[in-house]
C-alpha cells in the first residue's frame, strides 16, 4: 500500500540586484579606492605629509559611501534626500491650494506634485471601449490602466491557484518582450463599501404594496450591511515611453496601444484577473478624485448609478488643498502615509503570502497596495544572471564555514536563475508600496501599528517613505507614476553608487 502526499508548490528565488565594485564601496567607490591608493603612492614619493595630505580627504569622501542603510542607502543619499526636503519646504513647495480662488491659472483642480503637468487623451480599442492615455511630458511617457475583477482564493482549488500563479508569470515574461515599455503597476486598493450601490440597487425595487415587514427588513439590511463589508478594486497601469530623439505623433502611439490591449487583456483573465477592462478617461479621473478626497465615493457612485457617467475631467480630478509634512502627507479630507519595502521575503512563500496585505484593513479610509515592475529586456538580464552566476561561484569557492554555506546556497539559487533565463524566462526588477488614508493624524499611529502586523504576516520589511510623501502617494495610484523615472540621477549612475 502506498500513501501520496500532495504538497503545495512554494516560490521564491528573488535576490536584491548585486551592486558591482568592492564590498558596499559601489563602482564609483571602488574606482576612487584604487585611484586614491594610486594617488597616495605618487605623493609618498615626494613626502610622507603630501601622502597624508591627500589620503585623509580621500578617507573623508569615501567613508559614507561604505555606511548603507538596510533597503541599500548610503550617506550621500540620506543627504541628498534631506537636503531637497528642505529647499521644498524653503520655497513653499509642501503645500498646494488649487481651484477659483488660488494663485493658479485656469482656476482648475489639477493633481498636484508630480501629476501636475500630466494630460489626458482617449482612445479605443480593438473592441471601440474607450481608454484614457496619460501623457507624462517630463519624460515624454505614456500610461494606459487595466482594471479588473480577481476571482479570488476562496473555494479555490490549489492546483487552479498555481495554474494562475505560472499564467501570471508568463504575463510579467512577456512585459519584457512588449516594445518601449517603461515598467507596470499592479495596484489593489480596499476602502469600506459606502452602501451607495446596494442601496441604488435595492431602494427602487421595493413595491409600495409589499408587506411592511418585508420592507423594513430590506431598509434595514441597505443600512447595516455595508458597515460590515468592504469594496476591493485592482487596476494595472502600463507605461510606455518614445525613445529619446524621436519623435511619434500621439495619435499614431494611442493607435499602437489599441491594437496591443487584446491581448494584455486576455493575459490578464489567464492570470485570475476575471473580467478585465481598460479605464476610460473619466473612470481614471474619478480613482483619482477619490483618492485626493475619499469623503466623495458615495456621491462619484451614486451620480455614476444615477446617471451613468460623471462628467469628472482630468483637470478637476485634484484636491483643493494638500499639506506634506516629514511622515504625512494631507489631502482634502484624508490624511495618509505611505510605506516602501526594504526586504522581500526571505526564503520561499506561498502563493498567498500577500492575502493579509491586499485584504482591507479596519480602521482605515483608504488602503492601497502597488506592485511595481521594471520589467528587463532579454540581453540585459542575459548578462545580468551570468555575472551574478560568476559572483556566487567565486564566494562560494573562497568562502569558509558559515558563509560557504550560505555562498553555496546563493549559487544553487543562480544556477536556477540562470537555467530558467535561458529556457526563456524574463527577469523583472519590483517592488512594493503601502499608502493607508486616514480621516486625521491622530489615526496614523493606529494605521502604523496595522501596517506593522500585515508586514509581520506577508514576511516583509517596510519603511516609512519619510521626506517624500507626496511623491509616495502619487506613486500608488493607478496613473503610471514610476519612482525610477522621476530621478535626475540616471538609472546607471545609481546603480554604480
Amino acid at each position: 500500500m502506498s500513501t501520496d502526499v500532495a504538497t503545495r508548490p512554494t516560490y521564491g528565488n528573488w535576490r536584491r540586484p548585486r551592486r558591482p565594485g568592492l564590498g558596499s564601496l559601489g563602482l564609483i567607490g571602488t574606482f576612487g579606492v584604487f585611484g586614491g591608493l594610486v594617488l597616495i603612492l605618487l605623493m609618498s614619493l615626494i613626502s610622507l605629509i603630501a601622502a597624508i595630505f591627500v589620503a585623509v580627504p580621500l578617507v573623508v569622501l569615501l567613508a559614507p559611501l561604505m555606511v548603507r542603510t538596510q533597503d541599500g542607502r548610503n550617506l550621500y543619499q540620506l543627504i541628498v534626500l534631506r537636503i531637497g526636503w528642505f529647499r521644498r519646504r524653503a520655497k513653499g513647495a509642501t503645500t498646494y491650494v488649487s481651484g477659483p480662488l488660488s494663485p493658479r491659472p485656469g482656476g482648475q483642480f489639477r493633481p498636484p506634485g508630480v501629476l501636475s503637468r500630466v494630460t489626458m487623451a482617449e482612445g479605443r480599442d480593438a473592441y471601440d471601449r474607450p481608454f484614457g492615455v496619460l501623457h507624462h511630458p517630463g519624460r515624454n511617457l505614456y500610461t494606459i490602466v487595466l482594471a479588473c475583477e480577481p476571482d479570488g482564493g476562496s473555494l479555490v482549488d490549489p492546483d487552479q491557484a498555481d495554474v494562475w500563479v505560472a499564467a501570471w508569470g508568463h504575463w510579467l515574461a512577456r512585459l519584457s518582450h512588449e516594445p518601449q515599455l517603461r515598467g507596470a503597476a499592479v495596484i489593489v486598493e480596499t476602502a469600506p463599501d459606502p452602501g451607495t450601490r446596494l442601496a441604488n440597487e435595492v431602494l427602487p425595487r421595493i413595491r409600495d404594496d409589499a408587506p411592511e415587514a418585508a420592507k423594513a427588513v430590506m431598509r434595514e439590511v441597505v443600512e447595516r450591511y455595508p458597515s460590515a463589508s468592504s469594496e476591493m478594486h485592482t487596476y494595472v497601469a502600463l507605461t510606455y515611453g518614445v525613445p529619446a530623439g524621436q519623435k511619434r505623433p500621439k495619435d499614431e502611439l494611442v493607435t499602437e496601444i489599441a491594437i496591443r490591449m487584446p491581448g494584455l487583456l486576455s493575459g490578464l483573465v489567464e492570470a485570475g484577473g476575471g473580467t478585465a477592462y481598460p479605464l476610460s478617461a473619466e473612470r481614471i479621473a474619478e480613482v483619482v478624485r477619490v483618492a485626493y478626497d475619499p469623503a466623495v465615493a458615495g456621491e462619484v457612485l451614486s451620480v455614476r448609478a444615477q446617471y451613468g457617467t460623471t462628467g469628472l475631467q482630468w483637470e478637476d480630478a485634484g484636491p483643493a488643498a494638500t499639506y506634506e509634512a516629514a511622515n504625512a502627507y494631507q489631502h482634502d479630507s484624508g490624511v495618509s502615509r505611505t510605506w516602501l519595502l526594504t526586504l522581500a521575503p526571505r526564503g520561499t512563500v506561498r502563493s498567498n503570502v500577500l492575502r493579509a496585505m491586499m485584504e482591507a484593513a479596519p480602521g482605515t479610509r483608504r488602503k492601497r497596495v502597488a506592485l511595481l515592475y521594471r520589467p528587463i529586456d532579454p540581453a540585459t538580464s542575459a548578462r545580468i544572471v551570468e555575472a551574478d552566476r560568476r559572483a556566487a561561484q567565486f564566494m562560494a569557492s573562497s568562502g569558509r564555514g558559515m558563509v560557504q554555506a550560505r555562498a553555496a546556497s546563493e549559487m544553487e539559487a543562480a544556477e536556477q536563475t540562470a537555467a530558467e533565463e535561458a529556457a526563456g524566462a524574463g527577469l523583472v526588477e519590483f517592488s512594493l508600496m503601502v499608502t493607508v488614508t486616514v480621516d486625521s493624524k491622530e489615526q496614523l499611529a493606529d494605521a502604523a501599528v496595522t501596517v506593522r502586523n500585515l508586514q509581520g504576516a506577508a514576511r516583509l520589511s517596510l519603511r516609512p517613505a519619510n521626506l517624500m510623501q507626496a511623491a509616495a502617494f502619487a506613486c500608488t495610484l493607478p496613473v503610471g507614476v514610476l519612482p525610477w523615472e522621476l530621478t535626475l540621477v540616471p538609472q546607471s549612475l545609481q546603480e554604480a553608487l
